[in-house]
């Protein structure tokens, strides 16, 4: 095969050899999705514990070991499991896995199999699982003609060449994601262009058909990326006006046409009035007005409108000091809380600016009682070392989810929020940016699979710690051997922080070159038109957004707001995000602002160089071509993490005239 199966290799495992359940599997449902749980059972059985499992759509004996998949369409069941959820138990004998339905049976069978994988007594892995969030999403952000925007793993395995590619990669995608609980996937770029633009036509209709059949199989509802002005692009009106009526009429047919030739549609996420994409805002309506238009369009039949929030003025005059790009996503849509239609959700990316390495939480997640919420993150590293870094990102969110926003006294985190608990929303969750292409490893780097599964894995259970996930995908993908698991665990774990530590210090964000994005540029960004500066002068660095300044804190609830608006209280990790600082402020380390900058950017390269050394240390563990991609890879960061290390102090060195404490050789 020309592709790998990541955490679905299914290592060859001894410790289950004389289970006698294992040969036989039983089944009473002819869904479709339990017919791809016995054949991922089959598949795993055979090649971990060599084993050639039968399956019978029957009762067997009860005298008979067996794995019983049983499909229980009863209240007790789906008060105990939910729609999606699973009951896995063993009563000495036999493994039974229950569910309400078929998906369930699906998710508890990837979940027997990913314990069996890792080693687990049989008594470990029963248990009553059920997702957190309703929707778990993938977007890609692939373009028609096979190119992929912030991809960093090859081009698209969806299209090439204004084609829609469905094949055997296809069907070994969707286990992918259905194996950590991925419910949904938009497969095409937000910034719908050329002929994505498509798409909604017939032409496109039979290949995107076959794909919705194959992720139907596996749980997952296939969703469009879909371009606002289509009724003018391919429609033939003179206006996309969400309130004119021929504007209704076209989108009311052009949904009931492709609803009804596309089977397992979900419905559509749109970017618009967004850098220069097409919106309401033209004809001077709201984004409310815009959503809601084709919201009632795909009602009737169960579609879902996901509108994302990433609006902003991207024309800024660099001079401006007024204007501030965070304040723009709680601005545009603070006012408009309970003003969109039921199957409309919001999109909110989980920082106010755009996927930084830190950035605090957006205010707008929470803030919005009346409306469906769904938090944005981004799996393909596009601030974050565009996947030649290792920079492990679940412990990042761990924080957004674990982040109280205290819009009420209790049940007021992220993961709270999210999930419905908070305001009881029915459409919401979660949904990031892929960082698949159509490499061999399917990530580009070996390590960045361990983010792809994090958030998968994270998505489903937002309890679970980034340690836990971390191991969890090594044993899978690399080796159970003890030394393995502890090494790279320490590689994964550090690699977030030390990414950190070499590149822009705290919460300033965008030091990279414009445009691609990738590599130390310290006034990339400084004198642009995209509104993201950190002012640095010859005595202070760093955003005035108190109370005093933009007033960007203030979108907070209290505490928040007023921890984030004093100098004194903000987080450290983030202090030049909110606050103007002088580079001879003492930080409560002890340390000055200036020393924490060549401190940081000195360890950061250090630490890549213990990542190293602990890869070295399992050389002959690992799989050769899977050890030699990962070294050359690490040595490639060290080198970059010092180019990053002596552009940025030697620029903060320039601008200050102030020494390094250390006396370390800071070039000139």
């Amino acid at each position: 095969m020309e592709w790998e199966q990541c955490w679905l290799r299914y290592r060859a495992v001894d410790k289950y050899k004389d289970f006698e359940a294992f040969r036989t599997i039983s089944y009473n449902a002819g869904d479709v999705c339990v017919a791809s749980a016995v054949g991922e059972l089959k598949k795993g059985f055979a090649a971990m514990l060599s084993v050639n499992a039968r399956a019978y759509k029957q009762a067997v004996s009860p005298k008979r070991a067996c794995i019983r998949l049983e499909v229980k369409s009863d209240e007790a069941c789906f008060e105990s499991c939910g729609q999606e959820g699973y009951n896995v138990s063993f009563d000495g004998k036999s493994i039974a896995v229950c569910a309400f339905a078929g998906v369930g049976i699906l998710y508890g069978c990837f979940a027997l199999l990913r314990n069996i994988s890792m080693g687990k007594a049989i008594e470990q892995i029963c248990g009553v699982s059920r997702p957190d969030n309703p929707l778990r999403m993938l977007d890609h952000w692939d373009n028609a003609d096979g190119s992929i925007e912030r991809g960093y793993a090859g081009d698209s395995f969806f299209f090439k060449d204004a084609r829609v590619l469905v094949d055997e990669r296809t069907k070994d995608y969707a286990r992918l994601a259905c194996s950590v609980g991925i419910n949904s996937v938009v497969i095409n770029n937000v910034n719908v262009a050329d002929e994505a633009i498509f798409l909604i036509t017939r032409r496109y209709y039979r290949p995107l058909a076959k794909i919705a059949r194959i992720f139907r199989a596996y749980g997952i509802k296939l969703f469009l990326s879909l371009d606002f002005a289509a009724p003018i692009d391919i429609g033939g009106l003179e206006t996309a006006d969400p309130l004119d009526e021929a504007v209704r009429r076209w989108w009311g047919k052009k949904m009931s046409d492709i609803f009804s030739a596309i089977p397992n549609l979900g419905g559509f996420i749109i970017k618009a009035d967004s850098e220069g994409r097409p919106g309401p805002f033209t004809y001077n309506r709201t984004h409310a007005d815009g959503a809601n238009m084709l919201a009632r369009a795909a009602k009737p039949y169960g579609g879902s409108i996901i509108w994302r929030c990433f609006v902003y003025n991207c024309q800024q005059d660099w001079r401006d000091k007024k204007t501030d790009r965070a304040r723009s996503g709680y601005d545009a849509f603070m006012p408009l809380d309970g003003c969109f239609e039921e199957n409309v959700a919001l999109q909110i990316k989980n920082g106010p600016m755009d996927f930084q390495v830190r950035e605090p939480v957006s205010p707008l997640l929470g803030a919005m009682a009346k409306t469906n919420q769904i938090l944005e993150l981004q799996i393909t590293q596009e601030y974050t070392g565009q996947q030649k870094h290792v920079c492990y990102l679940p412990p990042m969110w761990r924080e957004i989810l674990d982040f109280r926003t205290y819009c009420r006294e209790s049940g007021d985190r992220i993961a709270d929020v999210i999930s419905g608990k908070t305001y009881g929303n029915r459409i919401c969750g979660i949904a990031a940016v892929a960082n698949t292409g159509n490499r061999p490893n399917w990530t580009g780097s070996d390590l960045a699979g361990a983010n792809l599964y994090g958030y998968g894995r994270l998505s489903w259970d937002t309890e679970l710690s980034a340690a836990e996930i971390a191991e969890e995908w090594i044993m899978q993908t690399y080796s159970r051997d003890a030394s393995v698991v502890e090494k790279t665990l320490r590689i994964l774990m550090t690699s977030w922080p030390a990414y950190e530590k070499y590149t822009s210090p705290l919460g300033t964000g965008w030091m990279v070159n414009p445009d691609h994005h990738y590599g130390p540029n310290v006034d990339g960004y400084e004198y642009d038109r995209w509104g993201t500066y950190h002012r640095a002068d010859f005595e202070a660095i760093g955003v005035d957004r108190s109370d005093k300044g933009t007033g960007y804190a203030m979108q907070y609830f209290e505490p928040n707001a007023g921890r984030y608006n004093s100098v004194d209280t903000c987080p450290q990790e983030l202090l030049l995000f909110f606050h103007r600082v002088r580079y001879d402020y003492m930080l409560k380390t002890g340390k000055t602002l200036i020393q924490h900058i060549y401190d940081t950017h000195f360890e950061g390269v250090e630490d890549v160089r213990t990542m190293i050394a602990a890869w070295e240390s399992i050389r002959g563990a690992i799989d050769g071509d899977l050890y030699e991609r990962t070294l050359e890879l690490l040595y490639g960061q060290l080198e970059h993490a010092m180019l990053w290390r002596d552009v940025v102090n030697t620029y903060f060195y320039r601008k200050t005239g102030i020494e390094d404490q250390l006396r370390r050789q800071i070039c000139t």
